[in-house]
C-alpha cells in the first residue's frame, strides 16, 4: 500500500485542505490563544457519508449523511477545536461557499444551500476557554484550503492532547496497486485528541506503527530511559478528547459505500489509539467519493442480490483503515508542544531515526 505523490488526503483528485487557527508562543492551560480549524472542502461536492461513535460527540449535519436521507453530496467539511463552541465555524464556510457559488441550487441563480457538515474535538482547558473558532476561522480556512497543507500542532490540532503527549493533525495517502481498485487513490486526515494512548507503554512506538512496522515510519525503539520518563506521564485529564477526521477516495461509490468507508475509518483509529470510542470520546469520520478516477468493471463475480460495487467498496476499506492508522501516527510525529504538552519528537527523540517522521 504505496503512499500517493503526497502522502496527503489531496492525492485524492477533487480534495483541497486549508487551516486557521490561533497559537501563541507563551500560552498556557489556562491563558493565550491555542485553538483552531480545519476545513476540507470538495469543488463542485462529493458523495459522502458519517459514522459517529464514543459516547460525547459534537457535531453538525451527521443525521443528513445517512445514505437513507435525500442529500447524497457535501460541499465541505469542517473539522474543529472548541467543543460545541467550534460549530460556530460552518457558519463561516457556508458564507465562503454561497459566495463562490458551492451548494445545492434552490431556484433562482442566487438561491443555493451549501452541505457543510462539522465535528469538533474538546480542548477548551488549552489556552483561554473562551478563545475558540469563529465563523471568521471557517471562512478564513476554507479561502485557504488548497493541495498542501501543514500537519501537526496546526489548525483544529493546536490545542490536541493525544493520550499524556501532544495531539495534531495527521495525513495519508494510499494507491492501491492492484485488484478490483487498482488504482484507486485513498486519502485521510485526522486530528489526534483521544483519552487513549497512541505508544505503546512497553516499547514507546506508536499503536499506528502496527500494521506497516517501525521501519516505514523511520522509528526505532526510545531508549530506557526516555521511555521511562514517557510512562511516568501519567494518564490524560478526561476532559480533553475525541478524535475526528475525514476519509476520502477518487472511486465512484454511493452514499451507502461511502458509510461503509466511514466504518473502516474507525478501525483504523482503534488500530492507533487504546482504548478508542470511550464514553469519554467523541469520535468521528467522515467519508467521501469524489468519483474523479474511472474504475475498470469487476471481474469479482458476485451473487445478483449485492450491491455492483461491493468488491470495490471491499478493496478500498481495506486500505482506509491503513490511511487512518498512518495519518495518527503523522499526527503524533509531527506535533509540536503547545502549552506545555510534551510532544513525541522531544519526549521519545531517540525513537526518530535518521529517516524521521517526515518519510
Amino acid at each position: 500500500m504505496r503512499p500517493g505523490p503526497h502522502n496527503s488526503i489531496t492525492d485524492v483528485v477533487g480534495v483541497l485542505v486549508g487551516h486557521h487557527y490561533r497559537r501563541d508562543a507563551d500560552a498556557t492551560l489556562g491563558s493565550g490563544a491555542a485553538t483552531g480549524c480545519t476545513v476540507v472542502r470538495v469543488p463542485g461536492g462529493a458523495t459522502a457519508s458519517v459514522d459517529v461513535r464514543g459516547g460525547g460527540p459534537g457535531t453538525r449535519e451527521t443525521d443528513l449523511l445517512d445514505p437513507s436521507n435525500s442529500v447524497q453530496q457535501v460541499n465541505a467539511i469542517v473539522l474543529s477545536a472548541g467543543s460545541a463552541y467550534g460549530l460556530a465555524a460552518a457558519d463561516g464556510v457556508m458564507a465562503w461557499c454561497e459566495e463562490h457559488r458551492e451548494g445545492i441550487p434552490m431556484g433562482k441563480p442566487d438561491e443555493l444551500v451549501p452541505i457543510v457538515p462539522a465535528a469538533v474535538i474538546f480542548d477548551l482547558p488549552v489556552g483561554d476557554w473562551r478563545i475558540r473558532p469563529t465563523a471568521e476561522f471557517g471562512y478564513r480556512a476554507a479561502d485557504a484550503a488548497a493541495v498542501d497543507f501543514e500537519t501537526g500542532s496546526v489548525g483544529a490540532g493546536v490545542g490536541a492532547r493525544a493520550g499524556s503527549i501532544k495531539g495534531g493533525v495527521g495525513t495519508a495517502s494510499i494507491v492501491i496497486a492492484d485488484g478490483p481498485a487498482a488504482g484507486v487513490t485513498v486519502g485521510a486526515i485526522v486530528v489526534a485528541n483521544p483519552v487513549g494512548s497512541v505508544f505503546d507503554p512497553r516499547t514507546g512506538l506508536p499503536w499506528g506503527a502496527g500494521s506497516d512496522g517501525a521501519d516505514f515510519f523511520g522509528l526505532v525503539a526510545p531508549s530506557a530511559e526516555q521511555l521511562a520518563a514517557a510512562n511516568d506521564l501519567g494518564k490524560k485529564d478526561t476532559s480533553l478528547n475525541t478524535t475526528i477526521g475525514v476519509v476520502a477516495t477518487d472511486a465512484p461509490l454511493s452514499a451507502s459505500a461511502c458509510r461503509r468507508l466511514a466504518v473502516a475509518a474507525q478501525d483504523g483509529l482503534a488500530r492507533a489509539i487504546r482504548p478508542a470510542h470511550s464514553p469519554l470520546d467523541g469520535d468521528t469520520m467522515f467519508a467521501v467519493a469524489t468519483g474523479t478516477f474511472e474504475v475498470a468493471p469487476s471481474a469479482v463475480p458476485i451473487p445478483a442480490a449485492f450491491a455492483s460495487e461491493l468488491p470495490l467498496t471491499d478493496a478500498i476499506c481495506a486500505a482506509v483503515a491503513v490511511a487512518v492508522e498512518r495519518a495518527i501516527v503523522g499526527a503524533i510525529l509531527t506535533a509540536t508542544p503547545v502549552a506545555g504538552i510534551p510532544a513525541y519528537r522531544e519526549l521519545l527523540s531517540s525513537a526518530i531515526g535518521s529517516d524521521g517522521p517526515d518519510r
